[in-house]
């Protein structure tokens, strides 16, 4: 049987285990039949898709693939390696933090002593200005730079423009290329990118907690351009659409959430901002333009970039409490304080991000490890930040490609 046939049942497959996990499917635009069957009856029987998906790896391992399908193969063993853990969890076993993380998203993440955020807090010492703890002066100054919730909109659009602008000029988007934004409450994120297909997507923001000036281009980027809207529509045009605009792969048309696509598409996104907005250019476009939308002070942001650049150390503290959390070694009152010393979050921003570790548990590796991973990946291809165009090139070729952790080395 060809390759494209077991592909076919790899989507069939997902969008069954779907049923017994609300937040597995990310997105889906493939046909809707398929759907349809899925969400048909009963949900299957736990045992019977873990039946399945051993089948499906064993026919992919033996599928008749075409010449320049071997990336095609590697990335359906990825994912259905990870499906294959997610429903070893969904029956109760129980994982360690780390053998979850390889499981899902092929990388084992590595652990960072404390010492290694009371450096990036002890860089922030010197650099905060007034009296009290690094944690106060940082919330102070964050303070200085909360966006009004009148004006959230106005910033936001202005910096989904700027990003779709200077994202269009190294990569070819869909004609369609769309996506609405709609504003809401009650989630444990601060912003989601839905899928649609077709070039379409809509961005929910979340305005349960006040939004940082940074924030805003760092949501505009992640979640729209050149982060996941662009990384979802490029597969789709490339892979999923039939040819001879695509390649006509199902697999593109469903994105299990718990896989390790999404260590490439957090990562891509969040290394996106950086691509999109490099050094100056960003505080510069800062300063210059979202600063005054939102009626903040211009002079208040070189200094915010230069705590940004440590925060991204702390980015990482999120990975431990959830490693000590999940792992049962930090109560949820231990975890949050341990994010409210090491990140600088409040204890309502602490609250927040644990009620996200609780749902999506080890997925949060994806963010500043993937990160990391990506711009690694990137700067051996020559992508550096003295080389803009090759940068954009790589990052646009990884994008749009079906390349999982393992295919880069990681």
């Amino acid at each position: 049987m060809p390759l494209s046939e077991w592909a076919a049942d790899y989507v069939n497959l997902v969008l069954a285990v779907g049923r017994h996990d609300g937040d597995f499917v990310d997105a889906y635009y493939g046909p809707r039949a398929w759907k349809a069957v899925a969400e048909a009856g009963e949900p299957r029987p736990l045992t019977e898709l873990q039946a399945e998906t051993r089948r499906v790896m064993a026919g992919v391992m033996d599928a008749e693939a075409r010449p320049g399908e071997a990336l095609r193969r590697d990335y359906l063993m990825g994912q259905l390696g990870a499906v294959e853990a997610h429903l070893a969890r969904l029956a109760g076993q129980r994982f360690s933090f780390d053998d979850e993380a390889e499981a899902l998203y092929q990388v084992r993440p590595p652990r960072l002593p404390e010492a290694t955020f009371e450096a990036a807090l002890a860089r922030l010492d010197q650099l905060l200005e007034g009296p009290g703890s690094v944690q106060d002066r940082y919330q102070r100054m964050r303070e200085r730079i909360i966006v009004p919730t009148d004006r959230v909109d106005a910033v936001f659009q202005a910096a989904i423009a700027e990003a779709r602008e200077r994202t269009r000029r190294h990569a070819t988007l869909p004609a369609s290329d769309h996506f609405r934004v709609e504003y809401v409450r009650g989630k444990s994120w601060s912003a989601y990118n839905w899928y649609q297909g077709g070039g379409h997507s809509v961005i929910q923001v979340n305005l349960d907690l006040p939004i940082a000036i940074d924030r805003a281009l760092d949501l505009a980027a992640h979640e729209g351009y050149p982060g996941h809207h662009v990384y979802n529509a490029l597969l789709e045009q490339r892979f999923a659409q039939a040819e001879p605009e695509g390649r006509g792969w199902v697999e593109f048309t469903v994105y299990p959430l718990f896989s390790p696509q999404s260590l490439i598409a957090e990562g891509t996104a969040n290394f996106g901002i950086e691509v999109a907005f490099p050094g100056t250019e960003r505080l510069a476009f800062e300063r210059d333009t979202l600063f005054p939308l939102a009626g903040l002070d211009p002079a208040d942001a070189e200094r915010w970039a230069r705590v940004q650049a440590d925060m991204k150390v702390l980015a990482f503290a999120d990975n431990e409490a959830a490693r000590g959390y999940l792992d049962g070694r930090l109560d949820r009152a231990q975890a949050e304080a341990f994010l409210v010393t090491y990140s600088l979050r409040t204890e309502a921003q602490a609250a927040q991000r644990l009620r996200f570790i609780d749902t999506y548990r080890s997925y949060v590796i994806n963010y500043n490890l993937g990160e990391q991973l990506v711009r690694s990946w990137v700067e051996r291809q020559g992508g550096t930040v003295e080389n803009p165009e090759r940068r954009w090139e790589v990052f646009v070729d990884l994008i749009s490609s079906p390349r999982l952790p393992k295919a880069l080395g990681l």
